[in-house]
């Protein structure tokens, strides 16, 4: 990282501006929201897309096409009703994101 004068950051400002980042988002809360997932969605939902964080009352999900994304826009109602037993923490909104698998080689 640099500053806006062009001189790297002090790894002091460089670990503040980590934390902060990380204070906004709770990994036991992504952990239980991807346990939940499964139980929250229709089967094929829960076999083909993923949770991948909640920030901002939003819970983003990774789905591989298209059609997937359509799918869990038309459950959206149900999945953030499944999700309010996170409490303060359940999303108000689901956005889905598309992540084509990678092929290993």
């Amino acid at each position: 990282m640099t500053k806006g004068n062009g001189e790297p950051a002090s790894l002091g400002e460089v670990l503040n501006t980590l934390a902060s980042r990380l204070r906004r988002v709770d990994l036991r809360v992504i952990d239980e929201a991807r346990e939940l997932w499964p139980r929250a969605v229709e089967p094929a939902l829960a076999q083909h897309c993923s949770v991948d964080i909640i920030k901002d009352g939003v819970l983003v999900v990774s789905v591989p096409s298209g059609a997937f994304a359509q799918r869990v826009r038309l459950a959206e109602p149900t999945i953030v009703e499944a999700f309010r037993v996170l409490g303060d923490a359940a999303p108000t909104s689901v956005k889905t994101v598309i992540k084509t698998p990678t092929k290993s080689t």
